[in-house]
């Protein structure tokens, strides 16, 4: 089978296509055909063994794809070949035409969804579901700054919380990302580039800014956020390219928490949650992933560069 391969940690030019051994479902293990492979900047973190992260070399980078099960090993329960699956982590790289997977990092995907939405999930929709509901505690009738959602996370985050019943206030650079997060269903989209943009999400607020947000940029943003979030309040870090200085006196005069958060960190049972929450929202069309860029996996390398770049939209993936 083809699958990308990286042999040492540097720039996008050292993900190559190659021809490898198929894999073989052991034992309680599946084995994935990919028609769609989700791409996301940790991905870019890793290959450039950013804080010494990367994996052993060499490795298939990737853990987000969608498919159909191949075939299953012994003692699988609970999916058959055929079924239609989103993929949430493999044991063999997903940017690869098939993938080995554990049982438990299979999920539904609905004949309603397309492959390429279903390679959109894990990732993006997990992060920003464990980030407004686990970390933040979000509840219907609070309000949510999602500071950048014009992207596969905040686009996430705009649907989920949009669904749960909070007000959502989202910020994108570009005209085209405002219209898309305005569409994809929050109330109020406000221009992230402009002067004077979090002074109209405070008049927007009465002048008491929102309970939660979640911040895809927090070395360029944080101390705006104190300033933005209500007393009581709860910011969550989700996304962060630097160091930043803050005065920790805005959190102190707002009684408010920063939250880290990272998907990688959540427990079993809340990856269970998440999940279950995600596929009923594929299944009755509160979530709709939206696909930005379809490239050819031998394009893995563009797809790295794309997902960088300031003002990208939507979810970039790659079809085997």
């Amino acid at each position: 089978m083809k699958a990308i391969r990286v042999s040492e940690y540097g720039g996008p030019a050292v993900l190559k296509l190659e021809e490898v051994p198929t894999p073989q479902p052991g034992p309680g293990q599946v084995l994935v055909r990919n028609h769609a492979v989700g791409v996301n900047p940790v991905d870019t973190y890793l290959r450039a063994n950013v804080d010494n992260r990367g994996p052993k070399l060499p490795y298939t980078p990737g853990t987000d794809a969608a498919g159909v099960v191949e075939a299953v090993g012994a003692g699988v329960a609970g999916v058959g070949q055929g079924d239609r699956v989103y993929v949430g982590g493999t044991l063999s790289g997903a940017y690869a035409e098939l993938a080995l997977c554990d049982p438990a990092q299979l999920h539904p995907l609905p004949g309603t969804v397309s492959f390429a939405q279903g390679a959109a999930m894990n990732i993006p929709y997990g992060t920003a579901y464990h980030a407004l509901v686990d970390r933040a505690r979000g509840e219907a009738g609070e309000s949510v700054l999602v500071h950048g959602a014009s992207g596969g996370v905040g686009l996430g985050a705009v649907q989920i919380a949009r669904a749960r019943g909070l007000t959502v206030l989202g910020t994108a650079g570009t005209e085209r990302g405002r219209r898309l997060v305005a569409e994809q269903g929050a109330h109020h989209v406000l221009d992230h580039g402009a002067p004077g943009y979090l002074d109209e999400l405070l008049r927007l607020t009465g002048g008491r800014g929102v309970d939660i947000v979640l911040e895809m940029l927090a070395n360029v943003n944080l101390q705006k956020d104190l300033g933005v979030v209500a007393t009581g309040g709860r910011i969550v870090v989700i996304g962060n390219r630097g160091t930043i200085e803050i005065n920790p006196r805005g959190a102190m005069n707002k009684n408010c928490a920063i939250l880290g958060m990272a998907l990688y960190h959540a427990a079993p049972r809340q990856l269970a949650g998440i999940h279950a929450a995600l596929v009923e929202g594929l299944r009755n069309g509160t979530l709709r992933p939206v696909v930005a860029e379809e490239l050819p996996l031998a394009r893995a390398g563009r797809a790295h560069e794309a997902v960088m770049e300031a003002g990208h939209h939507g979810k970039i993936v790659l079809i085997p």
